[in-house]
């Protein structure tokens, strides 16, 4: 690809941010390094790849591959028996440790997931754990060897401080017994490695020992006393078998370490890979890219296509097409109307496609395989070589003819200007028709209504505008593709002031038929809007279809489900009841066969036959009609407070909570939901009566249950877990706000909180209940809540 297409079209700048999101210096490298590929089957691997790392992105999260240093050159000196310094070991120690971590992070959640194209390079990957274990085992830094390297240096260095113990204890002796009298300070130092002590110059003789150094004034001596210089010498032995010692560790290391050269280079390269291919993943996050679909035959199709460089807030997507019905596209319209922009985004995502990055275009969006990309875009004229604009447009121009084929792509921004219009129009028609017949894929961006006239009148030939809005005097940015673009000049002019007789005057210069011409463009513009609107209606109008339809479906489906559980429920009663019967009729008939064999009198045979008919009876009563309820036209003076009704709407049985107002509007309990409802969709429903203590009648005539002489002021929830006390609490809040009971107690303890925490979650969420509070003191304190009701 060439150089001067990839700056011009701004390619360098999508690396750079590529190059952000890699973690590793060679993975960095990689992106850095990255260029378009002319093969397809390259293409579309790193393209998968690049989808498989954004879905584990958004599946589990970015990870990190910056262990991943290069340590080829140590690898290299492994080969030929060489010792590692402590620095590399730990670098490799580090690579396998992120080897570790990746082949961890690469693993598929589920057993049944479906492999990708990444599973190959997480499956190479060797940890080799115990080689980075024993290494982090022996070193601890840069600076540092464990003591439990070996049982050598552990040795030596107990010696090493034994010894030391002993210089400082003879030391301490030394300056205890003569501090005042010979030494200058009564403090131990060290010189050239050595301990000393500060002794007077004029003393020197006092003390029996090696002199190392003097103070800038002489007046100090630093004195090696001579009861100490054997254990300064063992101490200098020691150091050098502390030395000796770290290097059979390390040569030691370096030996396990080279046993594993070929895996911990695979493993060096994985992870590189991995890494430039999360990168590419991070980078389409951003841009919110998707996987575009390559072919060889040359056709374009982006879809919401936006420029990966313009904020994604701001960017206005385009819709382009090429290769297919036509080869050339040819954009019209005013200055800043986003021509150039959208020349750029088809040349821009055309080469991150072949490099194996997504574009920031919607789902299904096409691109070709284009061997070069030429693009001329931009005012390239140049002082030192004495060319002007024209010139250095036109010097692009003959290069590009001199080495396009069919498998070039063509970016020419404003063709054949900078010189005389005529001229400029006549050559740009010749260069694009020349590129035309030879089947190149070509985009041009132009002001010449001449070009406007060669796309209309040759086939294969698209006109293209960028819409303008004449009122706001600012570009939509939208690429419309079939519209030749009008410059507006007259219209932005006239808005901006300028008197309209220098506006007719100007139009007098214009030719007749350029004049209709843009008349015609004018008359497309509105009849394209025209059409545009009413699409868009059309389009509303089939959503608002689709969501009656998909509404209606879903009322049809539940009514069937709950049809075929009604069929279900009632042949299961069915079933029962003639179960039993069978059951009664054949218990019947083996008495009737006792009778005559056994001691079986009559009395009790027609004692059988009566409980028969008795059961008989109640089948019969059980599978007969129910009698019909109330229903209709009910009147406000047909319901009192605690009538049983149903919601013929909801199909949901509840009671009387308010009576109706002047428009017949009440309120409704259903269990634990209270509902305004009017009183047309309402009807009486017939309570079985129970003979049973504790009973009032209402004043409808029926007998229910009192809620208020069953349900205490108080619930224990104490011992239960969260989910058990929910479901008593729910049932016990119901039948107190049926009792219109004010407030209750609930009791949850303190213990560890849980409860009452889930409790409190609980009443957060109930409509009927006002308020709740922790109880005080002398009401339970915190291991009690206070539940008042709505009213």
């Amino acid at each position: 690809m060439n150089e001067k297409a990839l700056k011009t079209l701004e390619y360098n700048k999508i690396i750079e941010q590529l190059t952000t999101h890699a973690s590793s210096p060679m993975g960095k490298d990689l992106c850095a390094k990255l260029l378009p590929s002319q093969d397809i089957g390259e293409i579309q691997t790193m393209q998968q790849q690049t989808a498989d790392a954004l879905s584990r992105l958004f599946k589990k999260g970015s990870t990190s591959f910056g262990n991943a240093k290069d340590v080829r050159a140590s690898l290299k000196r492994l080969e030929i028996g060489s010792t590692l310094g402590i620095g590399e070991l730990l670098l490799i120690s580090g690579l396998l440790e992120n080897c570790a971590r990746a082949k961890s992070y690469g693993r598929h959640d589920q057993e049944d997931e479906a492999e990708d194209s990444l599973d190959i390079f997480f499956q190479s990957l060797e940890p080799l754990t115990p080689v980075s274990t024993e290494i982090r085992r022996c070193i601890l830094s840069e600076d540092e060897i464990s003591d439990d390297a070996s049982s050598t240096l552990r040795q030596i260095r107990r010696s090493i401080k034994l010894t030391n113990d002993r210089i400082h204890t003879e030391l301490n002796r030394i300056v205890t017994s003569s501090g005042k009298d010979y030494l200058q300070d009564s403090l131990i130092t060290t010189r050239n490695g050595r301990y000393c002590i500060p002794v007077k110059n004029e003393y020197r003789n006092q003390v029996s020992g090696i002199i190392h150094d003097q103070s800038s004034t002489g007046s100090t001596l630093f004195v090696e006393p001579a009861a100490i210089v054997k254990l300064n010498n063992d101490i200098r032995d020691l150091e050098g078998k502390e030395q000796e010692e770290i290097e059979v560790i390390l040569a030691r290391l370096s030996e396990e370490v080279a046993g594993y050269t070929e895996e911990i280079s695979t493993n060096l390269s994985m992870l590189v890979q991995l890494d430039f291919a999360f990168a590419r993943g991070a980078l389409a996050m951003e841009q919110n890219g998707s996987q575009p679909i390559f072919n060889t035959n040359g056709y374009i199709e982006l879809r919401n296509a936006r420029h990966p460089l313009i904020d994604k807030k701001k960017v206005v997507p385009i819709q382009v097409t090429l290769g297919k019905d036509y080869n050339l596209l040819i954009i019209t319209g005013p200055n800043t109307g986003g021509k150039t922009v959208s020349l750029k985004t088809v040349g821009l995502l055309a080469l991150m496609g072949q490099a194996g990055l997504h574009i920031p275009a919607g789902d299904h969006s096409q691109l070709s395989v284009f061997h070069q990309v030429y693009a001329d875009i931009g005012d390239e004229q140049s002082i030192e070589q004495s060319l002007s604009t024209f010139s250095s447009h036109m010097t692009n121009v003959v290069s590009f003819l001199e080495q396009v084929d069919e498998h070039s792509l063509v970016l020419f921004d404003e063709l054949g200007a900078g010189t005389d219009p005529t001229e400029g129009a006549a050559l740009a028609i010749a260069i694009l028709n020349v590129l035309h017949e030879r089947g190149i894929r070509t985009m041009a961006t132009t002001h010449y209504s001449e070009l406007k006239l060669y796309a209309l009148s040759t086939p294969g030939v698209e006109n293209g505008s960028c819409e303008f809005n004449v009122e706001t005097l600012s570009p939509t940015y939208r690429l419309l593709i079939g519209v030749p673009g009008k410059s507006n000049a007259f219209a932005i002019s006239s808005k901006l002031g300028l008197p309209d007789y220098i506006i007719a005057k100007a139009k007098e210069q214009i030719s007749e038929e350029a004049e209709s011409f843009e008349d015609v463009i004018t008359n497309l513009e509105d009849s394209r809007r025209s059409v545009e609107n009413e699409r868009l209606e059309l389009e509303q109008l089939r959503a608002q279809i689709e969501a009656l339809k998909e509404k209606l479906e879903n009322k049809n489906d539940k009514l069937e489900e709950r049809k075929e559980k009604m069929i279900r429920q009632a042949s299961e009663e069915a079933r029962r009841i003639l179960q039993e019967a069978k059951e009664y009729a054949d218990q019947t008939m083996r008495d009737f066969r006792k009778f005559g064999k056994e001691n079986i009198s009559a009395a009790d045979l027609e004692k059988s036959r009566e409980q028969l008919r008795k059961k008989m009876s109640g089948v019969e009563k059980n599978l007969s009609m129910k009698p019909a309820a109330k229903t209709g036209n009910l009147q406000a003076k047909d319901l009192h407070l605690g009538d049983s009704i149903r919601v013929l709407s909801l199909n949901i049985k509840g009671t009387v909570s308010s009576l109706p107002d002047s428009k017949g509007n009440l309120f409704v309990q259903m269990g634990i939901m209270r509902s305004k409802v009017n009183i047309k969709d309402l009807e009486l429903v017939d309570e079985v009566t129970i003979s049973t203590p504790g009973l009032t009648r209402t004043s409808a005539g029926k007998i229910k249950m009192s809620k208020s002489n069953s349900v205490g002021i108080e619930i224990n929830l104490l011992g239960k877990t969260v989910d058990e006390a929910i479901a008593e609490l729910d049932k016990y809040l119901d039948d107190a706000y049926l009792a219109h009971m004010p407030s209750v107690r609930i009791v949850h303890g303190k213990g560890t909180g849980a409860l009452r925490k889930g409790v409190h979650n609980y009443l957060q969420k109930q409509k009927h209940v006002k308020s709740y509070r922790l109880g005080e003191f002398g009401e339970g304190d915190a291991g009690v809540t206070i539940v008042e009701f709505k009213k």
